[in-house]
């Protein structure tokens, strides 16, 4: 099958024209990582909307996960009236939604009815940085590894169900299986021939080790459009899914055996094309190569609110779970956070923290920050670790989100690094759910309690 050509303005115009595409879904992605938005008449689309903006309520960068109006952030609140909010679209990310009939999208940047940009929107974050690289002559290459758990229930069956004794499309480990996968390739292959037609580049489908777990993943690109795509990714692999009489979750930690995680591969090339990061020494890296490493180490901790964003997130990190416990990097291990992979031009390092709930956005705006910071310090590399870094007793991963809170806030490399307000901004959005955590009960309390207390 042919790949499409990335669709433009003078097709959508004609399309539209012809009465091919009569909706488009105008979108942004708020803070938990979701598209958020609206869709606009086709006509109305290229009269208002293409060449201006259309508008939304700022509290989409001020809810929880429920979508409850929460209070602590500086930009929306009861006080300031919620006012409304520029939504501008990115004509770059114009794509077709091949799995709605008659719809196209795209992704907007957030601005202030003033046209200031939005500093916390999730995309602004990670174009401060882009444009940072860029002034010193670089820019990043990213690759998103995105896993999900795949049931036979219904997203209404799951949410009556309470999601307990939910049915997994795999009754046994299919990690890398043939036999197991083609169980559920029905489904697989839409989704992989849906992101080829919305302008993706699909490499490969495989299983994973949970029940019903698989990975889809996608050629890298630069750093926003890799975002941009896994946004449009993980919701249509939703969408589909439902479409089809099932459901499927990117949670970082569904159930007491291995989590969905969101490994990231990335890596700094020179905006000539050059490779700075790779070199002639026995490891394959530069100078600079090695200082990126070294600031992705030193950054860790405090950036990992940005890497685990919930609650839930902290549940991946056990030793033996293939999520890491010590921040530390070696070469082709898979026990360290950080582990460098590829030779020359595909020499690449995976952040291996992220889960599947992470916000690309935000996970890679982290990671372009500590490799910067390293190379402008010429931060010095530590040896790799060549055998199980679950059993060293070096710096740990964050073991809860009120720790990973307290690094961010402490630190005041990422206040001068992502400004006051970002700092501010997602500080609160841990609070936020770190007290709605605290209020629920659980079915763990209620199992340990109800008759033995």
């Amino acid at each position: 099958m042919a790949r499409p050509e990335p669709l433009r303005v003078e097709a959508l115009r004609q399309e539209i024209a012809e009465g091919k595409i009569d909706t488009v879904a105008v979108g942004i992605t708020d803070m938990q990582g979701r598209l958020q938005g609206k869709r606009i008449d086709a006509d109305y689309f290229l009269e208002e909307v293409l060449d201006a903006h259309t508008e939304g309520c700022n509290y989409l960068m001020a809810v929880d996960i429920e979508m409850n109006t929460v209070q602590g952030y500086a930009m929306s609140s009861w006080d300031s009236g919620y006012a409304d909010m520029v939504m501008k679209p990115d004509i770059a990310t114009l794509h077709r939604i091949p799995w709605q009939p008659g719809t196209v999208g795209i992704l907007c940047d957030l601005e202030t009815t003033d046209h200031k940009p939005v500093a916390p929107s999730p995309r602004q974050v990670l174009k401060k940085q882009i444009d940072r690289l860029a002034a010193l002559g670089m820019g990043a290459f990213v690759g998103t590894e995105l896993e999900f758990m795949l049931f036979n229930d219904t997203y209404e069956e799951a949410w009556l169900a309470g999601y307990r004794d939910l049915t997994p499309a795999n009754l046994y480990n299919v990690d890398y299986s043939m036999l197991g996968t083609a169980r559920v390739e029905p489904l697989l292959r839409r989704i992989r021939l849906n992101m080829a037609g919305a302008g993706m580049i699909v490499e490969s489908a495989k299983g994973e080790c949970n029940l019903g777990q698989h990975e889809i993943a996608f050629k890298y690109l630069d750093a926003l459009r890799t975002c941009d795509n896994h946004s449009i990714y993980k919701n249509g692999a939703k969408e589909i899914a439902a479409q089809e009489g099932m459901a499927l979750t990117f949670m970082a930690k569904f159930n007491e055996r291995e989590g969905n995680s969101c490994h990231i591969h990335l890596s700094f090339r020179g905006t000539d094309g050059s490779m700075v990061m790779t070199g002639t020494s026995p490891d394959g890296m530069s100078d600079l190569g090695r200082s990126f490493i070294a600031g992705q180490l030193a950054h860790a901790r405090e950036l990992t609110l940005m890497y685990a964003p919930q609650i839930n997130s902290y549940k991946r990190y056990a030793p033996g779970s293939f999520a890491p416990t010590a921040i530390r990097w070696g070469r082709d291990n898979r026990t360290c956070a950080f582990r460098l992979v590829g030779h020359g031009a595909g020499l690449r390092l995976e952040n291996r923290l992220p889960g599947g709930d992470a916000n690309p956005y935000l996970a890679v705006a982290a990671m372009i920050a500590a490799g910067i910071d390293g190379i402008e310090n010429s931060m010095q590399l530590e040896d790799p670790v060549t055998g199980n870094a679950y059993e060293l007793q070096s710096d740990q991963v964050a073991g809860s989100m009120p720790q990973a809170l307290a690094d961010w806030v402490g630190s005041a490399w990422v206040r001068d690094t992502f400004g006051q307000e970002v700092h501010d901004h997602y500080a609160n959005m841990a609070r936020v759910e770190i007290a709605d955590f605290g209020k629920s009960v659980t079915d763990w309390e209620r199992i340990r309690s109800f008759e033995r207390i």
